[in-house]
């Protein structure tokens, strides 16, 4: 418990003092800040609404008249809401953090091919090398080479898909298993395994799209 500055009321930290209405300049996790249960699946309306409330009690501008201290406290509960709305508002970095907060790290190389899609990225890169080579040119080499480019979009949207929702059974599972322990190492793997993939999908999807939507443009 700590004591609200303003009020001496006891409470748990929190972005605002539920008596008196004063902003708080606590550190608090990224789910506690948006009084949300720290799990990877999380209801996104709930969200929504927690983010948007305390952001208009937050708001510097209902405290500029206020002692330099509680001025001070908006402007940092308002930073640290809008980080944690922003980190978990998206599976992949709320999956990130959860890990953080549990002690680990995704891997430095993480943006490094994944093993099982090194098939894949090696054939989309020499399709979007041939895209290049006739970036201009006009005629049934083009329109064949544009046409492959578009198929492997479809291919990688269907991964994308794939990797979304075995992200969503992994939530599940682990949240499932919280039992105030560790989590289990094997989920763990999955979890980091899994957003490995989704984060290079991501990345050869934006190169494709962009490679096409050049194209277009021109």
């Amino acid at each position: 418990m700590v004591e609200c500055p303003s009020c001496a009321r006891l409470l748990e930290p929190r972005l605002i003092c539920p008596e008196c209405k004063t902003p708080l300049a606590f550190e608090l996790d990224c789910f506690a800040a948006l009084g949300l249960p720290r799990k990877l699946q999380i209801d996104l309306a709930m969200l929504e609404s927690s983010y948007h409330n305390l952001g208009r009690a937050l708001h510097p501008d209902r405290f500029a008249n206020a002692s330099p201290q509680v001025r001070d406290a908006s402007l940092r509960a308002t930073a640290l809401l809008t980080r944690s709305y922003r980190t978990l508002r998206d599976p992949a970095t709320r999956a990130a953090y959860w890990l953080e907060l549990h002690g680990y790290k995704l891997a430095e190389n993480n943006q490094r091919v994944p093993p099982v899609l090194a098939g894949l990225v090696f054939e989309a890169q020499e399709e979007l090398a041939e895209l290049r080579d006739l970036d201009g040119a006009a005629g049934p080499d083009a329109a064949t080479a544009r046409a492959r480019v578009q198929t492997r979009q479809v291919e990688v949207e269907g991964l994308l898909d794939q990797s979304s929702g075995a992200l969503d059974r992994i939530f599940k599972t682990l949240d499932d298993a919280d039992t105030g322990a560790a989590p289990p190492a094997e989920l763990v793997m999955r979890l980091k395994v899994t957003l490995a993939e989704g984060a290079y999908l991501a990345t050869l999807m934006r190169d494709l799209r962009k490679a096409l939507d050049s194209r277009t443009a021109a």
